[in-house]
């Protein structure tokens, strides 16, 4: 996949922490194979698999659709050797037939006893995925960034940029990094419940685990807002700022705001207040598509 394949990610995906086929059992795997065949039916773009998969998370995701992009969002680079995940990958592309897409990141420090010169390490996992054979090519892959620095090595050595967490003011900020020509995917979290308060509390159930990860928080000081804003799993303007919160409308509408600001695609991870991040959410997921399907714009 090269920069001239932008249009294979479409403008709406959707990310899911629960597309882990092999953390699952059999039901669990069939579950996860039912689920993926369904969205790439409903016309989403591209299909993230969130929460630090493997490779073997993607082939499942691979194997059960037919014609969605599917991305890791992100496969550490601190849990598989660069060298063992270009051996996979060119297993996977077999089937993928350019339309899977590694996603790269390096985590953080409170989660990773190895942490240390994450951008260092970034180059020199980028430059072993080039000397693989076969190679995993720079237009087959998208880094996880945020500040400047991470955001040019995307452009420079990457298809792109998937940011996560982020708000509409840094789309615009990455957007200016980057420059107009490579890919630029964030995630946004969005909450369908039309209770503005119940909507808040369980983006506030998610978020006040993220708070608590320095790169996430340093990225949110420099965007403009202050440590007490990180008080109590997130200020309202907070939460605001950074999550989809009520119907279909209302997220159909801060979506367009983050392609407004320089979006090539717009990664939705849905929120119930149920399941949290780690379910399913097949209903929310059909209105979705029958929303953004209605509009145009899936």
């Amino acid at each position: 996949m090269t920069s001239e394949t932008h249009s294979a990610f479409g403008r709406i995906g959707i990310w899911s922490s629960a597309l882990h086929a092999s953390r699952a059992d059999d039901a669990g795997k069939k579950e996860i194979a039912e689920a993926v065949a369904e969205l790439d039916e409903l016309g989403y773009g591209t299909l993230w698999i969130g929460g630090s998969p493997s490779p073997e998370d993607a082939a499942a995701v691979v194997a059960a659709t037919r014609t969605v992009t599917v991305a890791t969002g992100i496969l550490s680079i601190w849990d598989h050797t660069a060298e063992d995940v270009a051996a996979r990958i060119a297993d996977i592309e077999a089937s993928a037939r350019g339309r899977f897409v590694l996603g790269l990141g390096v985590s953080h420090g409170p989660m990773v006893p190895q942490y240390s010169k994450p951008y260092s390490a970034m180059v020199a996992y980028l430059d072993a995925l080039d000397a693989a054979d076969p190679p995993v090519e720079p237009g087959a892959r998208v880094l996880a960034a945020l500040g400047p620095k991470m955001l040019r090595l995307a452009a420079d050595r990457a298809l792109g940029a998937h940011p996560y967490l982020v708000t509409v003011e840094h789309t615009a900020e990455a957007r200016e990094a980057l420059g107009p020509d490579a890919l630029l995917a964030p995630e946004l979290t969005v909450v369908l419940d039309t209770d503005l308060d119940r909507a808040r509390t369980t983006a506030r159930d998610m978020l006040r685990g993220y708070l608590q990860l320095p790169n996430y928080t340093g990225n949110l000081l420099r965007l403009g807002f202050a440590e007490s804003d990180f008080e109590g799993g997130g200020s309202d303007r907070l939460l605001d700022a950074l999550f989809a919160l009520g119907d279909t409308e209302r997220i159909r509408s801060r979506t367009r705001e983050y392609l407004d600001a320089g979006a090539d695609h717009v990664a939705l991870q849905v929120l119930t207040a149920e399941e949290g991040g780690t379910g399913l959410p097949r209903t929310e997921w059909r209105r979705l598509a029958e929303a953004f399907a209605g509009a145009g714009e899936l």
